[in-house]
């Protein structure tokens, strides 16, 4: 049996760690590595007394979690080495400059730094590279590290579940069995909607109503542009490639803009494109090399032969909840996305050598800052991945879905069903988790209601896309580079306040279609 019996009793126990870690991040303040900690502590003993976790589940969870944390961690470490590269060669200045001499409106700076870029780099990597990479630049532009971290965590969310070479859509296929062609309509039209709100969210965050109704009109065409691209790319060519040539259309229209409006203002200059193409060539680098490495079959053979993993044996709870027997996270070093960023930068080390762009002492004030900000970030990672691994392990997560399915009725459960996707995204910090998570769930309950299965379904990715950015772990990611690690509680209230506004459309959205019958 895997079932665990559902009262309230139980499911408020379930739910206590997630009320924890807002309670002390959003009224305490703490950083995320403080109240990771406690709450973890606090699951530990929920998990052993209450759901019946034997002590060897609880030891393979933190084994799990180790390598779990490792996957997220290498991409932040190798992301902080690039951009503290980058800024002792000048190029992040340099970036301010020169964007600023392509369009000196703030607001449109936001959305291309904040919205289009970032959902370029996710259409190609997951985890944590466009807040980790997008962040840093918006700063050098005079945006605060807070506003920083809210626009481009905020900006790119809507291209997570065709992001990372789409690999949250193909969990999302496998583990419910459904074919692509089936399931890939509604979750198109539901994320083409998000693009739209998460534009409007960026503009407003940039300059207030001011910078958002000033840049309307763009931001309606670059909407467009990204979500149609997305929607055909996906439909009739390759889900793999949906999210990044969206980003492609999206900042090839974003340089259209910007020139016409030069132009209109007669402020077109002509080393524009120069100094822009120079002042990205880091960027420019890891952008190649991810696009070479993940779409040339042989070379992402080759580099994916070596594999890092453990096998885990089967476990049960005293309660009759069942671990299957499995391995871990399958990590692969040559070919990680944290490995792409540490290529690029190794390339960009020597071309900022060749010439004469670092400074002596370069590479030592590199890796100090990187000690630095690394620290916190680590902790807070490895606390909150071990948090989610056991919550998981225990059947704490699953009982929690199915509680809060149980508690809306046919009608409603539309609106409910992104929503439960965000709680698995925001626990586990992942939008492919979430899948795993809560996917089959969602599909049975939606057999059970008599209600769409493929419109659930992609309310379900949707909504753990739009979630998975306002997860405390992502939160980490993105202060850890903008120097604000330690103090992620005070980006946590407002990250929550502006994404659940696209995860509400989504659900508001789903209803409309399920009973309106669009």
């Amino acid at each position: 049996m895997n079932e665990i019996s559902l009262n309230l009793w139980n499911w408020l126990l379930a739910f206590t760690p997630i009320i924890i870690i807002l309670v002390l991040m959003l009224w305490r303040r703490w950083g995320a590595s403080k109240a990771g900690g406690f709450a973890l502590l606090v699951t530990l003993l929920i998990a052993w007394l209450r759901f019946g976790a034997p002590f060897e589940l609880l030891a393979y969870a933190q084994v799990k979690a180790l390598l779990l944390a490792l996957d997220v961690l290498w991409i932040i470490w190798n992301a902080l080495i690039l951009f503290h590269l980058t800024r002792q060669a000048g190029a992040i200045d340099k970036i301010g400059k020169t964007l600023s001499n392509l369009t000196p409106d703030r607001t449109l700076q936001a959305l291309i730094l904040g919205w289009v870029f970032p959902s370029f780099l996710q259409g190609m990597d997951g985890f944590g590279i466009p807040v980790a990479v997008s962040a840093p630049l918006l700063i050098s532009l005079g945006f605060t590290p807070i506003h920083a971290v809210l626009i481009t965590s905020i900006g790119h969310s809507w291209a997570v579940t065709f992001g990372s070479m789409a690999s949250s859509f193909q969990i999302l296929i496998a583990v419910t069995g459904l074919p692509g062609e089936v399931l890939a309509p509604f979750s198109l039209l539901l994320l083409g909607v998000a693009c739209y709100v998460c534009g409007l969210i960026v503009a407003y965050l940039s300059d207030g109503w001011a910078g958002l109704k000033r840049n309307f009109s763009a931001i309606l065409i670059l909407a467009t542009v990204m979500a149609f691209t997305q929607y055909v790319v996906a439909t009739y060519i390759v889900y793999n490639l949906a999210a990044t040539l969206a980003g492609v259309m999206g900042l090839l229209t974003s340089i259209a803009i910007t020139g016409w409006q030069s132009r209109k203002n007669h402020a077109a200059n002509g080393h524009v494109g120069k100094d822009l193409a120079s002042a990205f060539s880091s960027y420019i680098i890891l952008v190649v090399m991810a696009l070479i490495i993940n779409l040339v079959p042989p070379i992402k053979t080759f580099l994916s032969q070596v594999n890092i993993t453990l096998n885990f044996p089967e476990v049960q709870t005293s309660l009759g909840w069942l671990v299957p027997a499995g391995s871990g996270r399958i990590l692969k070093p040559f070919s990680h996305p944290g490995s792409i960023i540490l290529y690029a930068s190794v390339a960009s080390y020597f071309l900022f050598k060749h010439f004469n762009l670092l400074p002596k002492g370069s590479l030592k004030s590199v890796f100090q800052r990187l000690a630095s900000a690394a620290e916190k970030s680590s902790a807070g990672i490895i606390t909150m991945v071990t948090l989610s691994v056991v919550m998981t392990d225990s059947g704490m997560n699953q009982l929690l879905a199915v509680g809060l399915s149980q508690s809306f009725g046919a009608f409603f459960y539309p609106l409910a069903a992104p929503l439960i996707a965000a709680l698995g995204a925001f626990i586990t910090g992942s939008n492919s988790n979430a899948n795993v998570l809560f996917a089959v769930l969602q599909m049975n309950t939606a057999q059970l209601l008599n209600i769409s299965v493929p419109l659930i379904l992609a309310a379900q990715t949707a909504g753990g896309a739009l979630g998975s950015v306002i997860s405390p772990a992502k939160v980490i990611v993105g202060c850890s580079t903008v120097g604000l690690s330690g103090e992620e509680g005070r980006v946590m209230p407002k990250i929550l306040l502006y994404g659940l506004i696209p995860i509400m459309t989504v659900g508001l959205l789903a209803f409309l279609l399920q009973w309106l019958a669009l």
